[in-house]
């Protein structure tokens, strides 16, 4: 993409800028809004409320300006946002793509923000975003918002442009509800049921071009930082980082090469599925607390940490319970 030819536009050009409104946890009240908070992840959200005091319109952008700064979402319904938070309103006419566009290029602005220096209202008012322009000298929507949909979307996997055409499969694989009673699981060290493998050192000079993911210890993109030709080293297993992102957690299904900041865990005496392993996902992520750049995730301390996971009535793992459950959830059919 040639961006020579784009200009600079302040952001309160082409944007109404509006601080969010902070609500604490005691004073949160149980609903279906979003709470937009100052998160990396899912989309924002990290609450769902029914507080509706402070409200803030569905077809705008959210940037965190504490936290995790510059971290850009789109937010398709109204929502509250806390105030780390500032909410950019259009003062243009905003799709779900050009929401796209503008909130990868706002995610760049991360190295420029630290917890000394914040992205505030003020700040953000007067920071510059550069963007392609028309034979006018104005943004060009329209180049735009064809290049993210005839572009961008057609190159999407098939699974994630189904869920971005919102055709995506919403049933579950089993028609049951099963419940997590977690009273009669027990507690397993990780290298009871876990192989660990440290991740093999490749600097970026020996990185050879091709399709095989290399995954780091990045918070975000199932932690692949590149696509390399240099072979693989491991599959089907989950990436757990040791360095840098410290208890990030993915599960890695194809060909991959894991890089020495990060552990590759296999099941032992059983070939993990992409049901089981967001099972463990999901408990395993709840462990990041853990850790710190005092406290890495090295393989060493890892083995001697424990897991509650449910058992049979015998008191071994129950793989199938883990497998059903996540079956039995909504758009499992989507996974």
């Amino acid at each position: 993409m040639n961006t020579t030819t784009w200009k600079s536009f302040r952001y309160d050009e082409i944007f109404d800028i509006k601080k969010g409104k902070r609500l604490t946890k005691a004073d949160m009240i149980e609903g279906d809004v979003n709470y937009i908070g100052a998160t990396d992840s899912n989309n924002g959200i990290t609450a769902k409320i029914s507080n509706d005091t402070h409200i803030h319109s569905e077809n705008t952008i959210t940037v965190s300006y504490n936290g995790s700064i510059a971290e850009a979402f789109y937010q398709s319904k109204p929502f509250w946002a806390t105030d780390d938070v500032n909410v950019l309103y259009p003062k243009f006419i905003l799709t779900p793509e050009i929401a796209l566009f503008l909130c990868t290029i706002i995610n760049k602005e991360k190295y420029r923000f630290n917890y000394g220096r914040k992205w505030d209202k003020e700040m953000m008012q007067q920071s510059i975003i550069k963007l392609p322009v028309n034979s006018y000298n104005k943004p060009d929507w329209q180049w735009i918002e064809d290049y993210v949909k005839n572009t961008l979307v057609q190159k999407l996997p098939q699974k994630a442009k189904s869920v971005w055409n919102n055709n995506f499969d919403k049933g579950k694989i089993l028609d049951k509800k099963l419940s997590l009673n977690t009273e009669n699981w027990k507690w397993f060290r990780y290298d009871e049921i876990f192989e660990i493998k440290k991740g093999k050192r490749l600097t970026k000079a020996d990185q050879i071009e091709g399709n095989i993911p290399y995954v780091s210890s990045s918070s975000v993109n199932n932690a692949v930082d590149n696509y390399i030709g240099n072979g693989y080293t491991d599959e089907n297993c989950i990436s757990f980082a040791c360095y840098g992102s410290m208890g990030e957690v993915f599960y890695q299904a194809g060909k991959v090469w894991i890089s020495d900041n990060a552990n590759c865990i296999y099941l032992k005496n059983r070939i993990l599925n992409k049901y089981i392993a967001i099972f463990l996902l999901t408990l395993l992520y709840k462990e990041i607390y853990r850790f710190s750049y005092g406290m890495t995730a090295k393989k060493e301390r890892l083995e001697n940490f424990t897991i509650k996971l449910p058992v049979t009535l015998d008191r071994t793992l129950d793989w199938q319970f883990m497998e059903d459950y996540i079956k039995s959830l909504p758009y499992s059919k989507s996974l």
